[in-house]
């Protein structure tokens, strides 16, 4: 009795962090002592039960498996301190970030810690009940456990994801192309506001409005109609999306979950899912949509399932499909299939688009009217070698290990934040000794991968490798015409990069020191991308006041 006594209210401690945030975002919406009251002792509880589950699976992974365990606590001792340090690093620049926001304010303190301490006896009782209605037995509980790794990675990547949010799609950016080249104002006018018009009227994200606008309005329902903050936290959610099912991808395919959890943490640390896991675009989403439709094949998932992410796919950005078409004919192998694949396929996106024309009037031209496409002239250019180039770096290692990037003082009122610049042609380098070693060692593991796919060619399956190499040559040639900033589309290529190479490491999985070598690269990548964050936020930080 002492042992569960004392488990619980280490639970309830280890709890306290946790809903303090939580209830400090809330409290934006919900601010009232009632309210403040009942979400914290609403969330306060059910935390203090699942950290009291999640000590009775440590303790048995520190029976079984003691090297391992040390492995996954340095990881999230890791990934724990990084959004810390992030909200340390955006307060010097209290013009961009408002740490309030998550934080519960002066007049919410009384009831938050009536909250706290309400919720130890009620957590106990619940505990208390849930060991005598033996929940094991439940599918909910079942889906839990088997996939909790992924679960944590996922929540601890959504924090880092929304703080960096919560900065960068301010309204007080007011213009586009400030980083990367994204289009932070027309996506987060159109995603949140009435005016849902494209006014660059392009035609290559047919129904993407039909696809994304709901979700956001659904989320903003919980958070009192603010949509706003809604397109924070589903933008988080689809970065910490791509993160778990990196995880269960590779946990399924490789069965080692350590190991899984190192490679997810490799995509979610990356510099391009740092980026675009938080600012308000259509890129996260992309990636999410073909993750999930990489899942979905490997889970041998009905034809109609796939004909469905691939739509979503394509209603997003039309070139995106291409990625899906690839996957399904790498993976399914069947001629018959293909060609139901794309008739259906055509067959729903040209009604669907009218659909979204219909649901939003005059907000973009037709994808089919050949015209439309004018309006991607000014991002096309001659293919050079220079250019290749260029693609090469940034996809292998401008997309995983931040450079320092270009600081461009040009047309708008803002300096921009680039990687890359295509006319005239600039390029950001690796600028200090650290990032240059943390690139010479990511590129050695890129080339073990490249060495060991090579060396077992016909020993394993390799239907998703090859899928992954054309992907990846599918975005070479798209991009050796297309885009002025070729990382703006990282996000489109490092899933499959980091895949790939989880798939081609497989044979060290379970070897110490190279999960040992994977945990020390992942936390010096960190620090290094952690330094293009501060670079956005001390350039940007010079024109607001």
């Amino acid at each position: 009795m002492r042992g569960y006594t004392l488990r619980n209210f280490l639970a309830w401690i280890l709890s306290i962090p946790g809903t303090y945030f939580l209830v400090g975002f809330l409290g934006n919406f919900y601010s009232t002592s009632f309210q403040t009251f009942l979400f914290a002792l609403l969330f306060h509880s059910s935390m203090n039960i699942f950290i009291y589950y999640l000590q009775g699976r440590t303790a048995g992974s520190l029976h079984l498996q003691n090297a391992g365990f040390s492995i996954i606590f340095a990881l999230f001792i890791s990934l724990s301190a990084f959004p810390i340090s992030i909200f340390i690093m955006a307060g010097q620049f209290p013009s961009l970030f408002d740490s309030t926001f998550f934080q519960i304010e002066t007049g919410q303190a009384t009831s938050f810690i009536a909250a706290i301490f309400s919720a130890f006896p009620l957590s106990a009782w619940m505990i208390h009940l849930a060991k005598e209605k033996k929940p094991r037995q439940t599918r909910f509980y079942k889906l839990v456990d088997a996939n909790l790794p992924g679960i944590l990675l996922a929540i601890s990547f959504f924090s880092i994801y929304l703080i960096l949010a919560s900065i960068f799609n301010r309204p007080i950016f007011d213009v586009d192309d400030i980083f990367f080249d994204t289009d932070g104002l027309l996506w987060r006018t159109r995603f949140t506001t009435a005016s849902y018009r494209d006014y660059y009227w392009r035609s290559v994200h047919p129904f993407a409005l039909m696809i994304i606008r709901p979700l956001i309005t659904l989320v903003s329902f919980l958070l009192k109609g603010d949509k706003l903050a809604a397109a924070f936290v589903l933008t988080a959610f689809a970065g910490a999306l791509c993160v778990f099912l990196a995880w269960y991808f590779v946990k399924h395919t490789i069965g080692n979950s350590i190991y899984a959890l190192l490679t997810a943490s490799l995509l979610g640390a990356s510099a391009s899912h740092l980026v675009f896991g938080s600012l308000l675009e259509t890129y996260i989403f992309l990636a999410a949509v073909m993750m999930i439709f990489l899942v979905l094949l490997l889970k041998d998932k009905p034809l109609p399932v796939l004909i469905l992410t691939s739509v979503v796919s394509f209603g997003i950005t039309l070139t995106n499909f291409i990625q899906t078409a690839i996957a399904f004919i790498f993976i399914k192998r069947d001629f018959w299939q293909w060609v139901k694949y794309g008739l259906i396929v055509g067959a729903l996106v040209i009604p669907l688009t009218l659909l979204n024309n219909l649901i939003y009037p005059d907000s973009q031209p037709y994808f089919f009217t050949p015209s439309s496409l004018s309006a991607e002239a000014d991002n096309t250019f001659a293919p050079t070698i220079g250019r290749a180039s260029a693609i090469i770096r940034v996809m292998f290692l401008h997309s995983i290990v931040a450079p320092d990037p270009l600081i461009l003082e040009e047309e708008i009122p803002f300096l921009k934040v680039w990687m890359f610049k295509a006319d005239p042609m600039r390029l950001s380098k690796y600028g200090t000794w650290f990032g240059k070693t943390l690139a010479f060692f990511w590129l050695g593991l890129v080339l073990l991968g490249g060495l060991l796919f090579l060396k077992n060619l016909k020993r394993w399956d390799n239907r998703f490798p090859f899928a992954f190499i054309l992907i990846l040559l599918f975005n070479f040639a798209l991009h050796l015409r297309y885009g002025k900033d070729l990382f703006l589309y990282s996000a489109n290529w490092t899933y499959a990069i980091i895949l790939f190479l989880a798939l081609a490491w497989q044979e060290y999985a379970d070897k110490r020191w190279f999960q040992i070598m994977l945990l020390v690269f992942i936390t010096l990548l960190f620090a290094n991308n952690s330094r293009l964050i501060l670079t956005m936020l001390s350039t940007s930080a010079l024109h607001i006041k």
